[in-house]
């Protein structure tokens, strides 16, 4: 986060200080982190990130791959056998990022992670900024990278690019009563409670419109969201995945949310204490110090 800057904080309501200073006497466990990457045809990407996120993020990973033809699996599944916190799940074939994310959020949560990370595998997330959004879990139900707060910004961005995205966020804040400024960031770092309440059986999405729905659906489960300044490359290897076609079905499919779904329902809050304790973060030198 950039010195000075402090996060945009959306709260649904006020949550009474004893829950905001977890007083209501749960017991607290060591918290289990993970972060999410879905790849296909990211060959030239996945062994930067994943180290990168290795070194400082303090969370395993899971790479899940829709049978990529440039043989990024294969490289994934080496990176797996190398390092124990890496896991590999492999798709048939190409269904979307929504539905990969929904897999890999499942995945979690079956195997009781407390905190899970959306990171892409374009390098355009830095695994610096989501150790910081994993710790600023302690006061938010999801953290969001945004690039539409002040400090946060996109470098080299096609024109193209630059309007969809912003042209998508105002058109989904507008119509589905969002306070989130960005709604179409794929960067976020989620708590467990909070995706539990979210029944992910009905997400609809396959594709860009995920991050809209997913934005939506967590302000109706009355979570706390907060968005935190993020500065997005635009990517350096490999190609964008964004289509007109993508495009059209996030339209869509923030109409259909709409006509569907009661946006100005009041919303139940839920409490901010939290149930495990957030990972102490940590760098490879740390680790190998300690060894």
């Amino acid at each position: 986060m950039p010195r000075g800057t402090q996060p945009a904080t959306i709260h649904p309501e006020s949550p009474s200080a004893a829950t905001r200073h977890g007083d209501d006497h749960r017991p607290v466990r060591d918290g289990r982190a993970l972060v999410v990457i879905p790849t296909f045809n990211e060959a030239a990407n996945v062994q930067a990130v994943v180290s990168t996120t290795l070194e400082h993020v303090p969370a395993d990973i899971l790479i899940i791959d829709d049978d990529s033809p440039d043989g990024t699996g294969a490289i994934a599944d080496a990176i797996a056998s190398a390092d124990s916190r890496v896991s590999v799940l492999h798709r048939p074939g190409k269904s979307g990022l929504g539905r990969a994310y929904v897999d890999g959020m499942r995945w979690g949560l079956e195997r009781g992670y407390d905190y899970l990370i959306q990171m892409d595998c374009d390098a355009s997330h830095d695994p610096r900024a989501a150790a910081d959004m994993l710790a600023q879990l302690e006061e938010a139900h999801v953290v969001v990278g945004s690039r539409y707060v002040p400090g946060g910004a996109t470098v080299d961005w096609p024109l193209k690019r630059r309007i969809v995205s912003r042209i998508g966020s105002l058109y989904s804040r507008l119509l589905l009563r969002i306070p989130q400024r960005d709604t179409t960031s794929g960067f976020k770092a989620w708590r467990s409670d909070l995706l539990r309440r979210i029944d992910l059986d009905e997400v609809r999405s396959s594709g860009y419109g995920f991050q809209v729905e997913m934005a939506f659906l967590a302000w109706n489960a009355g979570g706390v969201i907060s968005e935190t300044p993020i500065v997005f490359p635009n990517r350096e290897a490999g190609d964008s995945k964004l289509s007109l076609g993508i495009v059209a079905e996030a339209l869509l499919l923030v109409l259909r949310l709409r006509v569907s779904r009661a946006p100005w329902r009041r919303i139940s809050p839920m409490p901010l204490a939290l149930e495990a304790r957030l990972p102490e973060r940590h760098t490879v030198s740390d680790q190998r110090r300690a060894a």
